[in-house]
């Protein structure tokens, strides 16, 4: 008498088992959420909107890469098993078409939980891009934002000054340098009009005497540059990272699978075997 817990279930049509797929999407998700919270809290994101991401040196930006590489090892890995297994067998296949099934519902996970996981971190990014940016109007709202992050200390060296009374709406002033020491990482830099135009705000603000304040902005702007370039560097190296962890994670979420498929052929369940030989496997009783 065959075991009801591994005998073959027929599938009325060769379409793709979406229950399964959803399912090793959202523990792929799942996994991967736990595993960057985690990696936040002990300093591997890669995302970081403190002015102190400048000092990062090449070994963490290495760690961090790495880190990444381990999330989508651990993420697709378990997702991709879970598809596999639990995926609906189909009656009248031989072993090469049920193992491209496994696999191609692996890669349905991976494209699912990364569509997942996108849309939670873009609605995040809104959220933060809305309360962190600065009152520079509708138009420069997200500009502003990002002057912020990366120009922060320039900024703050800009509009330094003893005034007791500090500057009137300092947090517009501040939005509005951003934005014109954002064109330094241009072709042409920042117009002389701005220049002058930034200069001329700062003394009559801040009281500095005009030399000083030409200085502050001139100094403002060169060192902006240069952060900006940085900032560049850091986020086409990112994107590197990002995109080689992706697709190693689709191709673990594809053997992952059809190593879940096998598994759900065979009735058994992966058994790990502390000796480092080949895995051990028993039989579901």
């Amino acid at each position: 008498m065959s075991d009801p817990l591994i005998a073959e279930t027929a599938h009325p049509r060769p379409s793709a088992d979406w229950a399964a797929i959803v399912a090793g999407a959202v523990i792929a998700a799942g996994v991967s959420f736990t595993i960057w919270a985690f990696g936040t809290a002990i300093g591997l994101s890669m995302v970081s909107t403190a002015p102190t991401w400048r000092d990062s040196s090449g070994v963490f930006w290495f760690l961090s890469g790495l880190f990444l590489l381990f999330n989508a090892l651990c993420s697709f890995g378990i997702g991709g098993y879970a598809v596999g297994r639990m995926r609906a067998r189909y009656a009248g296949f031989g072993g090469d078409e049920i193992l491209f099934r496994d696999g191609m519902h692996g890669l349905f996970t991976w494209g699912l939980a990364i569509l997942i996981t996108a849309l939670i971190a873009l609605g995040g990014a809104g959220v933060i891009t809305r309360e962190t940016a600065p009152s520079g109007g509708t138009a420069g709202a997200a500009t502003s934002a990002a002057g912020e992050n990366i120009l922060a200390s320039e900024l703050d060296e800009l509009f330094r000054t003893d005034r007791p009374s500090g500057i009137a709406d300092l947090q517009y002033r501040r939005a509005e340098a951003a934005r014109i020491l954002l064109k330094s990482s241009s072709h042409n830099g920042v117009p002389r009009e701005d220049r002058a135009y930034l200069a001329d705000s700062l003394s009559n603000e801040a009281r500095l005497d005009p030399d000083e304040a030409t200085f502050r902005v001139n100094h403002a702007i060169a060192a902006s540059a240069d952060e900006l370039k940085r900032a560049r560097e850091a986020a086409v190296l990112q994107a590197f990272m990002v995109a080689a962890a992706l697709l190693v994670g689709a191709a673990v979420a594809w053997f992952a699978a059809t190593e879940g498929g096998r598994d759900r052929e065979r009735g058994v369940f992966p058994v790990w075997d502390w000796s480092w030989r080949r895995r051990e496997e028993r039989t579901l009783a």
